[in-house]
């Protein structure tokens, strides 16, 4: 592809998130074409497209990618479907941004990775905590010194869902869901946090049914090592009416705590230095955590031929912390990283799969 022609994309799934998408996809008119949108629903679909300047509705996938040959499609649709759908993007020719959860499994994350090719097409998630300047400005300070060693954290996703919400005939069960708020909610803090501090070593998990009526839990709290010695609390809820998401990383020199609830600008970020030292560097730009702002570093990648960020080893992380979570909180045990591969119960099935 010509380096200053538009990129030809697509979306599949025309619920509440789609829109979040097409934002995205509008924010960055000058570098892609939005030409088409697929949903079950075909209404849905229209309507989607009515809100672009061309973007033709389909009912299936497949048609889509065989009149408008995409080159990136954006999938939106419940978890269950992400694998099936990826990979037919994928066979096309087409690179994909995935929403979160990135599908429902260990297993499933590894059959969609070995899917893609060197070179691309691959397969990238949305994890768009990472993308605010915020978070770039923490990693900036820790790498100059300024903060001193990471020493302790807390990641907090404290949410309210009512029984409306669970009345959808996919969410709060492992087959379709693939877990609870630690999978659907939490995911992005959770990998914000390893962003921020890198790999995880050991969970310890207790999750639990609170108040809904479903399969998974609406409540799980962890504690977690990190490879650096780091330790932290991770709290993911669906039951809490005062609703926040929360990171704070204690450091030698200063507390670093970010405060929001589903996206942040800098002005959300606040440090405290230690006694004595001053204040920390102010960050230079304020670019607030956003699909557009998750999108760029994605069609930066296409545009070189390379592998995008949140993809492959550094998308699976989470997934993997989030089985971690699972299986201790089944099992009572501890639970390090690197431990659950193709024979353990874990990587099929967030529930535990005994096959």
């Amino acid at each position: 592809m010509a380096q200053g022609k538009r990129l030809r994309v697509a979306v599949v799934g025309a619920g509440g998130i789609a829109d979040s998408h097409r934002a995205a996809y509008q924010a960055h008119h000058h570098d892609v074409d939005l030409v088409a949108a697929a949903d079950i629903d075909e209404s849905r679909a229209v309507a989607f497209c009515a809100g672009t300047e061309h973007a033709k509705p389909y009912r299936d996938l497949g048609s889509l990618l065989a009149e408008q040959e995409p080159d990136l499609v954006s999938i939106c649709t419940p978890p269950g479907l992400h694998v099936e759908q990826t990979k037919v993007a994928l066979a096309s020719g087409a690179w994909v941004w995935c929403e979160k959860p990135p599908c429902r499994s260990l297993a499933e994350y590894d059959e969609m990775a070995a899917a893609e090719r060197d070179g691309g097409p691959y397969v990238s998630f949305v994890y768009q905590q990472r993308s605010g300047s915020g978070a770039a400005h923490f990693r900036d300070l820790l790498a100059r010194g300024q903060l001193g060693r990471p020493l302790v954290a807390h990641c907090q996703t404290t949410w309210f869902r009512d029984a409306d919400y669970y009345a959808v005939p996919w969410r709060g069960r492992w087959e379709t869901e693939g877990g609870g708020p630690a999978m659907g909610h939490g995911i992005h803090q959770m990998d914000l946090l390893l962003h921020l501090l890198g790999d995880w070593a050991e969970v310890r998990a207790m999750t639990a049914r609170l108040v809904h009526d479903v399969e998974t839990e609406d409540v799980s709290t962890a504690l977690v090592r990190f490879e650096s010695g780091v330790l932290g609390t991770v709290v993911n809820s669906v039951v809490s009416p005062d609703e926040v998401s929360r990171i704070r990383i204690d450091c030698e020199r200063a507390t670093a705590e970010l405060t929001h609830l589903y996206g942040y600008g800098n002005g959300d970020w606040r440090y405290t230095a230690a006694p004595g030292l001053g204040e920390v560097d102010a960050p230079v730009e304020d670019v607030r955590s956003s699909h557009a702002a998750a999108l760029a570093p994605v069609l930066a990648a296409f545009r070189q031929r390379r592998r995008p960020p949140c993809s492959g080893a550094d998308g699976r992380r989470v997934l993997e912390f989030v089985a971690a979570l699972y299986k201790s909180a089944c099992t009572g045990l501890g639970v390090r990283r690197g431990e659950i591969g193709p024979g353990d119960a874990f990587y099929r099935s967030m529930a535990g799969d005994p096959r």
